[in-house]
């Protein structure tokens, strides 16, 4: 079966267990982590990761949700999108 990617982006004021927290969300909603990418930018945390949901045990939609409630709750701005808007987006 071919991978399902989804492209998050996370930025905010940079604290500890940043990672911790988004990662263990996709853990507990058996997404896998295909890439990630971190840094510091003029104090701001700045994260893009890939991710497969192929196995994953809830949808897009809810995802998205648990992933903006946990954006909210550290005060950061989370955003996930699908592979197929990425593409749509490039197309020539």
């Amino acid at each position: 079966m071919d991978r399902e990617l989804l492209f998050i982006t996370v930025i905010g004021q940079d604290r500890k267990g940043i990672v911790a927290r988004i990662s263990g969300l996709l853990y507990e909603a058996n997404v896998n982590i295909e890439d990630i990418s971190q840094g510091i930018m003029e104090g701001y945390f700045v994260m893009t990761m890939a991710v497969d949901m192929r196995d994953a045990n809830r949808d897009l939609e809810a995802l998205s949700a648990a992933l903006g409630a946990l954006g909210d709750d550290m005060g950061m701005r989370i955003q996930i999108q699908h592979q197929n808007v990425f593409k749509m987006m490039h197309r020539i």
